[in-house]
């Protein structure tokens, strides 16, 4: 595994990392680079079913119309603690044992109790939003998460879910201001966010090119308000196997935050570059 550099903390700028070698993770998983190096879901579904391909109930989990097209989720998001309380105990003891082997995660100590978190993840399963809450969630730091979610999940009755355990729906290919505006709303409330920075779904263990909008959102949002102290947490994944599937085991190494004050917030260009190559370079040290 890689390890930050000794002789300064972070890149300087102009200096953005290059790309990464093949590596091998902590569970032995070797994997060289893939050719279709992005995956939005765990198989390939069509983005508009016909009736002859799809159920009313599917429709109805998807939150596609009679006709298949989607229905536009609004950009708000609210946490129930009700709903919270039962999910994610079902979740830690009873689905994450059942599926996994193991699950280690290491770093807790890491994790911001107070002050507004941006929670950064490598991307590499469906699980990852399951395994975020199990490493990170409310019964381990006391808060709960917002997720940034692709729009295409929060539809239909998993989107009724996904939305009252807060999670709240993004265009990744092109974001709506409203929903960037309610991501800095809740930095400036003092919440607990987590947003993939790769952006979709990658089998590669190595750690992908990040997007640029987590930086900004962090910057945009750190500059709303003076001393808001926004913190960026490293998150990084590791399954035993590839796509996986049952019995495989996980390890979860959590970073130590970065500082989004530390940035020039009078250069939001300049810093947002800067932030993203470090992020990456945390990543890809844990």
């Amino acid at each position: 595994m890689n390890s930050l550099d000794s002789t300064r903390p972070f890149y300087t700028a102009g200096q953005l990392p290059a790309a990464s070698d093949t590596q091998v993770s902590p569970l032995g998983y070797e994997q060289q680079v893939c050719q279709a190096s992005s995956h939005s879901d765990d198989c390939d579904i069509p983005s508009q079913p016909t009736a002859s391909s799809a159920s009313f109930a599917v429709r109805l989990l998807k939150g596609t119309a009679i006709h298949g097209h989607p229905v536009a989720p609004p950009s708000d998001s609210q946490c129930s603690s009700w709903l919270a309380s039962l999910v994610y105990p079902l979740g830690r003891h009873l689905v994450v044992p059942a599926y996994f082997k193991r699950v280690e995660v290491i770093g807790r100590e890491n994790l911001p109790r107070t002050g507004p978190v941006i929670l950064a993840p490598t991307h590499r399963s469906r699980w990852d939003a399951v395994l975020i809450p199990y490493a990170a969630g409310q019964d381990v730091t006391g808060r709960h998460l917002r997720f940034m979610v692709s729009a295409d999940e929060v539809r239909g009755l998993q989107g009724w879910f996904i939305r009252h355990l807060g999670g709240f729906p993004i265009d990744t290919s092109r974001p709506a201001i409203a929903s960037l505006r309610h991501g800095v709303e809740l930095l400036q409330n003092r919440e607990s966010l987590v947003i993939f920075p790769e952006g979709n779904i990658f089998r590669e263990t190595q750690v992908q090119r990040l997007k640029p909008g987590l930086a900004r959102l962090a910057l945009q949002a750190e500059a709303s308000q003076p001393k808001l102290g926004i913190q960026v947490v490293p998150i990084r994944l590791y399954y035993s196997k590839p796509l996986a599937p049952w019995r495989c085991r996980v390890k979860i190494f959590i970073g130590q935050p970065l500082y989004v004050a530390a940035y020039d917030l009078k250069a939001p260009k300049q810093s947002a570059q800067l932030l993203t190559a470090d992020l990456k370079q945390a990543l890809e040290a844990l």
